[in-house]
């Protein structure tokens, strides 16, 4: 499953991580050196939440941040019982 966000297309990015050595001058060493540079991702803040979506609910896969951007509709809570019949048999 691709880690993409459904509303707002949010997908992994790409950055690196840089290894330092050394000690840093302000420290009283002779300053910090770049030993590596390795590849990363940064992935987004996935979340499964049920939401309307054209009407009926389903589960979708949106990023954080466009549920605190207000972004997905959630759906009322069931207020609906189960009949007495059933609970018998």
């Amino acid at each position: 499953m691709a880690r993409i966000c459904e509303l707002t297309g949010k997908r992994p990015a790409k950055g690196s991580i840089i290894w330092r050595s050394g000690k840093a001058k302000k420290k009283g060493g002779i300053g910090t050196h770049v030993t590596a540079i390795t590849k990363r991702r940064f992935f987004p803040n996935l979340q499964r939440v049920k939401a309307v979506i054209n009407g009926e609910v389903r589960y979708i896969r949106v990023a954080a941040s466009a549920i605190k951007k207000g972004l997905v509709s959630k759906p009322p809570k069931r207020t609906w019982k189960k009949p007495e019949a059933a609970k018998k048999a």
